[in-house]
């Protein structure tokens, strides 16, 4: 399956871009983690997800980004290695595990994440969203290119449209957005009085139409990127009855 291969091959593109990194010493721009500490993070949250996938039961906090935190530095200061070879092989190793463990699951079933129950296909969907944040960070710490495309973007919103809900930080706006990443997909999401929903196709009538570039879209979404700094790249375009709305929505969630 598609989602399978982009999860092996950034699995992949992780350990190529780890390969090279003597000093995992190195800090990660916008992280307090080193680059060590995010390739442990990588290789540990790998093997969670394995585990999940394979039918295990194994608790990691209660699906708030505070809980989610603790519980990262709970598993960092419990795991020592911070070498570049054997985080990268274990990287690679895990992710192999997940998608064999996945593809051997009933299509129906349902698994319970750290970011709460989900179907195979966004469980998936969520562990490429996670690889591809920390890919980035690596590449970022490491200074290299990163290995966010498109593609695996387009494979990245099944589960980013489902977090939406569960991420939403309190607010009271009520408005409606109609979202486009360029080239992709296009979808809806509500906000009435704080309370989100997000809807498979555009709403008639939105207050505030986005449409953004694949990758600025995937680094807005997961706090990599301001809307101001994609704005100012051309990576954003906004009209309707409210476009002043558009720099808001990034905001309006808290990425875990």
């Amino acid at each position: 399956m598609a989602i399978g291969q982009a999860i092996r091959g950034t699995a992949g593109d992780i350990a190529v871009l780890l390969a090279g990194a003597t000093d995992t010493a190195r800090p990660v721009p916008g992280l307090e983690w080193t680059v060590g500490e995010t390739a442990a993070h990588l290789a540990l949250a790998n093997g969670l997800m394995a585990d999940l996938a394979s039918g295990e039961e194994r608790g990691y906090g209660d699906g708030t980004p505070q809980s989610l935190a603790e519980a990262n530095a709970r598993s960092l200061a419990e795991f020592p290695e911070r070498a570049a070879g054997p985080l990268a092989a274990m990287i690679v190793e895990q992710a192999d595990r997940f998608v064999d463990a996945l593809g051997r699951q009933d299509e129906g079933r349902t698994f319970v994440t750290p970011l709460g129950p989900m179907d195979g296909a966004t469980f998936a969907s969520y562990l490429l969203t996670h690889m591809l944040g920390h890919g980035y960070d690596l590449a970022r710490g490491l200074g290299r290119p990163h290995m966010i495309d498109a593609g695996r973007v387009e494979l990245c919103l099944p589960f980013l449209r489902v977090a939406m809900p569960r991420v939403a930080a309190a607010s009271t706006l009520t408005a409606r957005y109609a979202l486009r990443v360029r080239g992709g997909s296009a979808f809806g999401v509500t906000f009435t009085d704080g309370a989100v929903e997000v809807l498979p196709d555009v709403p008639e009538g939105a207050d505030c139409t986005i449409v953004t570039e694949p990758v600025a879209f995937l680094l807005m979404a997961l706090g990599r990127m301001g809307p101001w700094q994609a704005i100012a790249r051309g990576a954003v375009f906004a009209w309707g009855r409210k476009p002043w709305l558009a720099p808001r929505f990034p905001a309006l969630f808290v990425a875990p």
